[in-house]
């Protein structure tokens, strides 16, 4: 992997694009926005915002697997920008609501 797409994977996996744009990101590393996205599509196969997508889900889905805090809580420490947000993304990749995994989980 480039070393540049590895760093921006690293920061992305902080949180960078949780609170920053592509373009400041790609400026963090010494890079155009429009080379980092060349270079993500050829090492990652998704966009960097993807990638940071895929990312907070995973960490809302433990947060959530963890039990014991509110769907906002989970929400917000994921790094969703809204509840609105959180619940659309669930529904893109689990094609269901994020309490749902949680009602199913206490059944099981």
């Amino acid at each position: 992997m480039d070393g540049a797409v590895a760093r921006a994977v690293k920061l992305i996996n902080d949180g960078a694009l949780d609170a920053e744009s592509v373009v400041s990101l790609a400026m963090r590393l010494g890079i155009s926005s429009r080379h980092l996205a060349r270079l993500f599509e050829r090492y990652v196969g998704a966009t960097p915002r993807q990638l940071a997508k895929t990312l907070r889900v995973q960490r809302a889905k433990r947060l959530l697997d963890a039990g014991g805090r509110t769907m906002t809580d989970i929400a917000f420490q994921a790094g969703f920008g809204s509840l609105r947000r959180f619940n659309a993304a669930f529904a893109e990749f689990y094609g269901r609501a994020p309490s749902s995994l949680r009602a199913k989980k206490n059944r099981g």
